[in-house]
């Protein structure tokens, strides 16, 4: 009979191979179940981290207003989800996950969303409800508005996904779009470690929808986000924060750089328009979308959405702007993200009029 010294022997140069195997592969994740259950133990031990547990949250939602916990689903498999409602990237990776959820729940995985806002309204429940009615997110959404558990999973980035095994170890993550056939075999092979039959399922394969052409970056409006990343308007003298600013279009404007026509009021979170003469934000960017965070102050109001200084055409339009009496309008009634442009991939001028003091923005994205 083989002695207890030599099967410990063989599991740690087992153990010592598989550590040696993943760093020359790269690969995300070691087969746990093809060690045995002491070696994978301990192989779990060396290399993996626990994953700490959902702290400080303000809010639980698709719970029955229960409060949950990661450690309420030992045995299963979780994914958890950071995000925040206006973020195109997040937008763009939640048809993959609400996929999942329908696909492997009944199979033992978990997903919890944990909605960290980066602006102020996206602490408001009822506006995170609404995102999550609008996107048909069915599994837990908790709501981080302090960034007790962003801290508490050294995260840095919206959307970051982490797995976690049946046992509590973050097994895999991944951040940003992209990634989800691979990010789909990790679950099935964590679900495989639980005793599910996965082996042989085909992947969602969904479309992935990340850009992979030359886009104008993301742009912020608020002083906060935007004077700390360089992204002043491009305006002479710049935004004033916390001041109310006449701007005028100077005779050239460059790419990728927001400019201001009219009164705006310079807020940490956005740009608020002054102006109910006509304040305007034009911008020469390079991409085939537009999106715009924005929000009406008191009731629904109206932008018109102009292209090289036309009425932005039927196909140009994003999903959120109609043509009316030959007009390009765009309403804006509650704070999200509207699509304002949709068409063929180039660079364009945008114009945004906005005749209603009752406008502000937060940033623009682009896809």
């Amino acid at each position: 009979m083989i002695s207890d010294t030599v099967k410990l022997a063989f599991i740690v140069i087992l153990i010592i191979g598989t550590i040696s195997y993943l760093e020359a592969t790269k690969s995300k994740i070691v087969p746990i179940t093809a060690i045995g259950p002491d070696g994978g133990d301990l192989l779990k031990e060396m290399m993996y981290k626990k994953a700490p547990e959902l702290v400080g949250i303000s809010g639980y939602l698709n719970t029955d207003e229960k409060e949950i916990k990661i450690s309420d689903y030992k045995g299963k498999v979780v994914l958890i989800d950071f995000w925040t409602y206006t973020c195109i990237n997040c937008i763009r990776t939640l048809p993959h996950l609400t996929e999942w959820d329908r696909k492997y729940r009944d199979q033992g995985l978990v997903i919890i969303g944990v909605h960290t806002p980066e602006f102020a309204f996206e602490k408001i429940r009822e506006n995170v409800e609404n995102a999550i009615h609008e996107h048909n997110i069915e599994y837990a959404v908790v709501q981080d508005n302090d960034y007790a558990t962003w801290r508490a999973f050294q995260n840095r980035f919206w959307p970051h996904k982490f797995l976690i095994d049946k046992d509590g170890f973050i097994r895999y993550d991944h951040i940003g779009e992209g990634a989800y056939e691979e990010t789909e075999r990790q679950i099935q092979l964590l679900l495989s470690e639980t005793g599910a039959e996965t082996e042989g399922m085909n992947l969602t394969g969904l479309k992935d929808e990340t850009p992979r052409v030359l886009l104008t970056p993301e742009l912020y409006a608020g002083y906060n986000f935007a004077i700390p990343r360089g992204q002043n308007i491009g305006n002479p003298g710049g935004m004033k924060p916390g001041q109310t600013i006449k701007y005028e279009l100077p005779a050239t404007v460059r790419k990728d750089i927001i400019y201001l026509k009219g009164t705006w009021l310079s807020n940490p979170d956005d740009l608020h328009a002054q102006d109910s003469e006509g304040a305007e934000i034009v911008l020469d960017f390079t991409a085939s979308k537009v999106n715009i965070v924005a929000d009406s102050v008191n009731g629904p109001l109206e932008l018109e959405v102009l292209i090289n200084d036309a009425p932005a055409t039927q196909t140009q339009l994003g999903s959120d702007v109609q043509i009316i009496g030959g007009k390009a309008i765009m309403t804006v009634d509650r704070p999200r993200l509207y699509n304002v442009i949709n068409g063929e991939y180039g660079n364009y001028k945008l114009t945004l009029r906005a005749t209603n003091t009752n406008f502000i923005f937060s940033a623009f994205t682009f896809g």
